[in-house]
């Protein structure tokens, strides 16, 4: 049984994540600002009023886990603002930095002395953040912040690798979430491939950016 840490999973594919970590019988310890009626229901153990763009979440997150080994750190808590050239709020874009950039290298970060020779720490970005793969413009926030991520991975990949622990850089597909209005595949089908995806993950494919369907993407 693995114990394995998930931000942002009140909803979505946060939320389905921890239901099939539980169900296959690992320990899931739930990280979000504020818990839904249905993550209560699960049996996770919950840390909440925990966010991940703020700094000052961080040592009350260090104090609820103590000294307990993290086997899986999920860093999946993101937000979405859409944006076009002409009407670009940068105080919007900034707070997608805190957030998608940021947040997991805070999270990690804050949580190394939990992490050990054998842990995997998994960033869910996406592939909005593939300078190549970007062939339709827009969304400026959120794609550099995905784009800045994918360093930061790319970093630890470097950084953990003398620790034993492995990296990866997750893309959940285009998923059905408030994120995307209810539009693409069921965060199920998306949480089983990224399971599938970190059940694979070790330190000779380490630092990888891959899709949940199990294919490499362009950076």
């Amino acid at each position: 049984m693995a114990t394995v840490l998930i931000t942002g999973c009140n909803r979505g594919i946060g939320l389905q994540l921890c239901k099939q970590f539980i169900a296959r019988g690992d320990s899931v310890i739930a990280v979000c600002r504020s818990a839904s009626d249905e993550l209560k229901q699960l049996g996770a153990r919950i840390i909440d009023g925990i966010d991940v763009g703020r700094g000052d979440a961080m040592p009350r997150l260090r104090s609820a886990i103590g000294d307990q080994r993290i086997d899986v750190l999920i860093n999946n808590a993101g937000i979405l603002r859409r944006d076009q050239l002409g009407e670009l709020d940068y105080d919007e874009m900034a707070e997608q930095f805190r957030v998608n950039t940021l947040g997991p290298l805070r999270v990690t970060e804050a949580l190394l002395d939990n992490l050990g020779e054998g842990s995997k720490v998994i960033i869910v970005t996406s592939r909005v953040g593939s300078i190549e793969d970007n062939a339709s413009g827009g969304h400026y926030g959120y794609r550099a912040s995905k784009t800045a991520v994918n360093q930061i991975g790319t970093n630890l990949k470097h950084d953990l690798k003398p620790r034993g622990i492995a990296v990866a850089l997750l893309h959940p597909g285009y998923v059905a979430t408030d994120m995307t209005g209810g539009q693409g595949v069921a965060p199920a089908d998306s949480a089983r491939g990224l399971i599938n995806r970190i059940d694979a993950l070790n330190l000779d494919n380490s630092g990888g950016f891959w899709h949940a369907e199990g294919y490499e993407l362009p950076w």
